[in-house]
């Protein structure tokens, strides 16, 4: 799914203006969009977006990967900044290998981490090779 099939606001699709895309998009619109790799391979779909409430940025989209109808599925929040968005494939892209993805730090429906602890997102960050956003409070 992409982020022109989630557009229930005609933000995207039969666009006879400028509109708000790419570079500005509905957080709703995002929800199911494809992850593909720079192999071209499928990692999975995004969850959900997290928004850091301290400084009003993403901070993660939650991504889906494995599994097999819902049933084994694992959830992995990788940094905002790790992703591209493909315009012409309309679908994100993360640098990384689908094995290293599996080995990834992740975590089940029901049992999710402590997003907002220091270590943990200086550890997903260091996993993904991307750098954290600097601190800043309203």
């Amino acid at each position: 799914m992409n982020y022109t099939d989630q557009d229930t606001q005609g933000m995207y699709k039969n666009r006879t203006h400028a509109g708000p895309g790419p570079m500005l998009m509905g957080a709703n619109t995002l929800d199911g969009n494809d992850v593909y790799n720079i192999q071209n391979e499928d990692l999975g779909d995004i969850k959900e977006i997290m928004l850091d409430m301290s400084n009003g940025r993403v901070a993660y989209a939650v991504l889906s990967f494995g599994g097999f109808l819902g049933m084994g599925e694992k959830l992995f929040a990788v940094p905002w900044n790790a992703l591209t968005l493909d315009t012409v494939q309309k679908r994100f892209v993360l640098d990384i290998a689908k094995d290293q993805l599996d080995k990834a730090p992740g975590f089940n429906k029901g049992q999710w981490p402590d997003m907002a602890d220091k270590t943990w997102a200086k550890e997903i960050h260091d996993y993904y090779g991307v750098k954290q956003a600097p601190e800043r409070h309203f």
